[in-house]
C-alpha cells in the first residue's frame, strides 16, 4: 500500500468487527451493516439553525439550514449520497450536509432517492431531478434563491449530481449555478487501470462495485447510457462548472479523472487531487483529518461559482 497517507492506513485499520465485504451481502444485509457502522468514522454531527423534514412526490427529503444562513434568499445545496444505488440514506452523510450548511452559511437538501434493485436505473436520476424541481418550487417556504443553487454528491451521488447537471444543461431542468462530484462514478463499463491496481484493499473493492453496478442496471444494459455513465456523453459543453474531488488510491480514480479532463477542455472544471487518500475519506473525519481539507475547499469551490457570495 506504498503512497497510503498515515490517516487512511488508520483508517484501514479501524478497530471493530470487520464488515462482510457487500459482494457477499444481499442488498438487505449491506443496508444494515451500513446503517449499523457508518457513524464509526465521521465526527459528531454539528449543530445546525434547523432540521426539517419534508415530502415531494413520495421521496423524503431532509433540508438543513446552516447556523448563520437566516431566512430569505440564501444560497442552497442540493446534495445526493453515495452508496452504490443500492445503500445509504441522507442521514449516512448527514456530516458532510451539516458541515458545508455551516461553512456556506446556506440551505441544503439531500432526497432520500429510491434505491436498487427494488428501483433500479433511471429510478434514482428521476428522484433527484424531482428534488431539484422542488427545490425551485419551494424556494419562498426554503428561504432560498433559485437561481444560487448548486448540486453535489459523492460515489453513486457524484454519479447521479453530474446526470442531472447534463440534464439541467440542456434546459429540460432548472439551471444549477455549480457542480461538485466527489470521487464520482462516471464510467460503468469498469474497465480502467485503477480498476486493476486498486481491485482490493484499500476499501471499496472492483468486486464491490461490479455488485452495486449490477443492482442498478438492469441486466443487458451494460452501462453505456449515458445516464449512467456520464463520461461517455457525447458532449460536455455548456455544463455548469465543475470541481471534483478525488482520493488517488481509488478504483474510480481514473474515471473520475478522465470526467475532469473533458469538463476541463469542453467546459469549466478544477479537480483537487488527495493521492494518498482511498473511496470515502471525506466521510471519515474522525480519522482522516484531509476530510477537512476537502471540505474546505468545496466550500471556497462554491463560492468562486457563486457571485453572490461576494469578496
Amino acid at each position: 500500500m506504498t503512497g497510503l497517507d498515515e490517516s487512511a492506513r488508520r483508517a484501514l485499520a479501524w478497530p471493530g468487527t470487520p464488515l462482510k465485504p457487500v459482494e457477499d451481502c444481499t442488498p438487505e444485509e449491506a443496508r444494515r451493516q451500513y446503517l449499523d457502522r457508518f457513524a464509526d468514522k465521521q465526527w459528531p454531527l454539528e449543530g445546525v439553525g434547523e432540521v426539517l423534514e419534508r415530502q415531494a412526490g413520495g421521496i423524503r427529503l431532509k433540508v438543513w439550514r446552516g447556523r448563520h444562513a437566516p431566512r430569505g434568499r440564501q444560497p442552497a445545496l442540493l446534495y445526493l449520497h453515495g452508496g452504490g444505488w443500492v445503500i445509504g440514506a441522507p442521514e449516512t452523510h448527514e456530516d458532510i450536509c451539516r458541515n458545508l450548511a455551516n461553512a456556506a452559511g446556506a440551505v441544503v437538501v439531500s432526497p432520500d432517492y429510491r434505491l436498487a434493485p427494488e428501483h433500479p436505473f433511471p429510478a434514482a436520476i428521476d428522484d433527484c431531478v424531482g428534488a431539484l424541481i422542488w427545490m425551485n418550487e419551494q424556494a419562498g417556504a426554503l428561504g432560498i434563491d433559485p437561481t444560487r443553487i448548486l448540486i453535489a454528491g459523492d460515489s453513486a451521488g457524484g454519479n447521479l449530481a453530474a446526470v442531472v447537471a447534463l440534464l439541467a444543461r440542456d434546459g429540460t431542468l432548472p439551471a444549477v449555478i455549480g457542480q461538485v462530484l466527489i470521487y464520482p462514478v462516471t464510467d460503468q463499463r469498469q474497465t480502467s487501470e485503477s480498476y486493476y491496481r486498486y481491485a482490493q484493499d484499500f476499501g471499496l473493492t472492483a468486486k464491490g462495485m461490479r455488485w452495486f453496478r449490477d443492482h442498478y442496471i438492469p441486466e443487458g444494459a451494460g452501462g453505456v447510457d449515458w445516464r449512467a455513465s456520464p463520461l461517455l456523453a457525447a458532449s460536455l459543453k455548456g455544463v455548469a462548472t465543475a470541481f471534483l474531488v478525488l482520493a488517488g488510491h481509488d478504483v474510480l480514480f481514473d474515471e473520475g479523472h478522465a470526467y475532469a479532463r473533458r469538463l476541463e477542455a469542453e467546459a469549466s472544471c478544477t479537480c483537487r487531487i488527495w493521492p494518498g487518500q482511498i473511496h470515502g475519506f471525506v466521510s471519515m473525519g474522525r480519522a482522516i483529518p484531509e476530510a477537512r481539507e476537502a471540505l474546505d475547499a468545496i466550500v471556497a469551490a462554491w463560492r468562486r461559482m457563486d457571485p453572490a457570495f461576494g469578496p
